[in-house]
């Protein structure tokens, strides 16, 4: 174990296990243990449900809404198949932390997928893995093959009687298959668009039958919470925010990486644990939740915790966990630029606010970087982040609007200044 602080400590895996990875490692820990009980005593799903209930649990994937009431949502007596499908289309600019939940500890994710599966009376689970990292689709089939064997997966589940499998689907790099009904088109060999909802996915989801979705390391967390139990996941945070949280901290830091502390946690003791402030230079700004989450002026972010509740009423969101740590020598102008294009480009075009609105935004803030701004753009900008957020069927629309927003309300001197003076006011 490696200490670095109070409280607060990170296992060295790799120095110990050579293979985290693998089913004995997993095993080793009181990996599957879980499930074991809950097929032997018939653990009922409402227990399971009002467990993750109790925990507090909210989804780790960005809209942080209840686990166990939204896995009351799935109609159990439904006659015919229903599914899990596990979204693993990690696409949200600075994060990375599912991935290595995949990379690292893909049991405790299959373990978490299979008791769902069990709670919600499902036939079978999907997990929906981005495309662009394939070594971690190939590490999940792997770990999918050794469950299997073991008899944690497939027919018959440790002599239970009940059947339920597990199939990989890769993406192919859509920031839009994140969405989860189109993650759903995705699967089912579609053009990856968002559909209209209602109806919503627990009535009408993959192949037109009941579905639950959730991300990768809400999924992970199952097994702990049901080991453990609710109330102690609970008392890991705080009220409504229950448990942990991997938080994938970026940008201008010393240490950057996955960082996984309990919900709650200042913000200031998160930077610190990443080594604080690359070059002890001054912290200017935070996006604290992955790039759709508005921007926090360094000032604001200092004084708030790590939860969705604080930052909510902050006025941004907690989202993937994905903190993305600015300093002094950031142009602010230019890093809307960049994340402006990335809306703009990876809009899947189906709705014409956000198809036309984000080549909109892109081009007003691309010519004030590039010395052609006029004092209107900023208004201009405003207006039509109105125009777009709330007005399409999935929330790209809505993500696209945060920044250009968020950046303009806690910076518009600097943009003033970019547009009077043809240039950046924080040097080259």
């Amino acid at each position: 174990m490696k200490n670095l602080g109070p409280d607060t400590k990170v296992c060295l895996w790799t120095l110990e296990y050579p293979n985290p990875a693998a089913l004995d490692t997993y095993v080793a820990h009181g990996g599957y243990e879980t499930l074991r009980r809950i097929l032997a005593e018939r653990t009922p799903p409402e227990t399971i449900i009002a467990e993750l209930k109790t925990s507090a649990l909210r989804g780790r994937g960005g809209a942080g809404f209840p686990t166990g009431l939204k896995w009351s949502f799935m109609p159990r007596n439904f006659p015919g198949d229903k599914y899990i499908v596990c979204n693993s289309d990690e696409g949200e600019p600075g994060t990375f932390k599912d991935r290595d939940i995949l990379r690292f500890n893909p049991h405790q994710l299959i373990e978490g997928m299979v008791i769902a599966g069990y709670t919600l009376g499902a036939t079978a689970g999907y997990n929906y893995i981005h495309g662009e990292i394939w070594d971690c689709y190939e590490r999940f089939e792997q770990a999918l093959e050794e469950a299997r064997r073991a008899g944690f997966l497939g027919k018959n589940i440790l002599g239970s009687g009940w059947d339920f499998d597990i199939h990989a689907h890769h993406g192919y790099g859509a920031y839009i298959c994140g969405e989860e009904t189109a993650l759903l088109e995705s699967i089912e060999g579609k053009k990856g668009q968002p559909r209209f909802k209602p109806p919503f996915p627990a009535s009408y989801g993959l192949y037109g039958k009941p579905t639950t979705i959730n991300n990768t390391e809400t999924l992970a967390s199952v097994p702990w919470i049901l080991r453990f139990g609710g109330q102690a996941f609970l008392e890991l945070g705080k009220p409504n925010n229950g448990g942990t949280k991997i938080f994938s901290v970026s940008g201008h830091v010393e240490r950057p990486g996955n960082y996984e502390v309990p919900l709650g946690t200042p913000f200031a003791r998160l930077l610190e644990l990443a080594g604080g402030v690359r070059g002890g230079r001054r912290l200017k700004a935070v996006i604290p939740g992955g790039s759709s989450a508005p921007v926090l002026p360094g000032e604001i972010m200092l004084d708030l915790s790590m939860d969705f509740d604080s930052l909510a009423k902050a006025g941004s969101m907690l989202g993937s966990g994905a903190v993305i740590v600015m300093d002094e020598t950031v142009c602010m102008v230019r890093a809307l630029e960049r994340l402006a294009y990335f809306y703009y480009e990876e809009s899947c075009g189906q709705c014409t606010p956000c198809r036309e609105g984000t080549g909109w935004m892109y081009r007003v803030v691309h010519r004030i970087e590039h010395g052609q701004g006029r004092p209107e753009d900023l208004d201009l900008l405003m207006d039509v982040g109105e125009n777009i957020a709330g007005r399409t069927i999935c929330a790209l629309g809505d993500a696209a609007v945060g920044p250009v927003h968020s950046f303009i309300r806690h910076f518009r001197p600097e943009f003033e200044y970019h547009i009077e003076h043809k240039r950046c006011m924080v040097g080259a």
